[in-house]
């Protein structure tokens, strides 16, 4: 779904050389546009504590907001799309303990 999407990384692969480079901008741009908003949304608006949002802000702080902000767009698409495969609903604390 990422790379469906744009957000995924471009490639350059020739002999030994082998870089990761700008994602793709493949698919709708508008789309596109609108996971990276929400992604900024999330890490500076929202005050919910989520497993998604904690792992962006350590993200964020590791690599940068923009680099962050991408990295949790393409994240929001591939669990949208699993969403819309299985029927579930969205579960901001997936994948923690219940207090």
């Amino acid at each position: 779904m990422g790379a469906w999407v744009g957000l995924t990384p471009r490639r350059y692969q020739s002999g030994e050389v082998d870089n990761d480079g700008h994602i793709s901008r493949r698919g709708d741009n508008q789309l596109r546009g609108l996971l990276y908003e929400a992604a900024a949304v999330i890490l500076n608006r929202s005050t919910d504590t989520s497993t998604l949002r904690t792992w962006a802000l350590e993200l964020k702080d590791r690599l940068g907001f923009k680099r962050a902000a991408v990295a949790l767009a393409r994240k929001l698409a591939v669990i949208m799309h699993a969403m819309l495969r299985t029927g579930e609903l969205f579960d901001p604390h997936g994948g923690m303990p219940a207090a």
